[in-house]
């Protein structure tokens, strides 16, 4: 494994895009819709940083299983327990690679009809991209590298490192 980004160099990354997001929301509530499990720990310390209220869910969706690149079928394994309608929703996804699952997911929560639905990704590979979409904040663009770490897995191994490294 080769370090990609440092734990200092994400937690000033998460620090600017909850500054960002709070100014954008400010006066508002806003409910975080983690996407497990990869985004876990990048919505945790999100929350902790923002200065608006939130609330939080987290949706389950596979497309990997044990593998290194998405299947490009989505399933979805938990569903939202929160009512998204007349809500703020903001979408927290890990990585955007193709595009599939997120926008998938985008499409089931716009139906719900949230007042607001927004995505923020730590990650973007803009270079794996099979369908239109863009995240509304991002915090990294990274060549197309399989990577690990700060939640991100391989078969379920590597999500507890503090960096981000790339799986070699």
């Amino acid at each position: 494994m080769k370090l990609l980004l440092s734990e200092k160099e994400i937690q000033q990354k998460v620090r600017a895009l909850a500054r960002k997001i709070s100014k954008d929301f400010s006066g508002r509530e806003v409910l975080l819709i983690g996407v497990l499990k990869g985004a876990f720990i990048f919505m945790s310390d999100l929350a902790r940083k923002m200065t608006t209220p939130v609330k939080m869910d987290f949706v389950r969706l596979a497309s990997y299983g044990s593998e290194t690149r998405s299947s490009g079928k989505v399933k979805i394994t938990k569903d939202l327990e929160t009512p998204l309608k007349g809500k703020d929703v903001l979408i927290v996804e890990d990585i955007i690679d193709t595009g599939i699952t997120l926008k998938h997911l985008f499409r089931r929560f716009k139906a719900r009809s949230p007042r607001s639905l927004k995505v923020v990704a730590l990650l973007d590979k803009p270079a794996r991209r099979k369908v239109d979409l863009r995240a509304d904040y991002v915090g990294f663009q990274i060549e197309d590298h399989f990577v690990v770490g700060y939640g991100l897995d391989c078969a379920e191994k590597y999500r507890n490192l503090r960096g981000i490294y790339v799986l070699e």
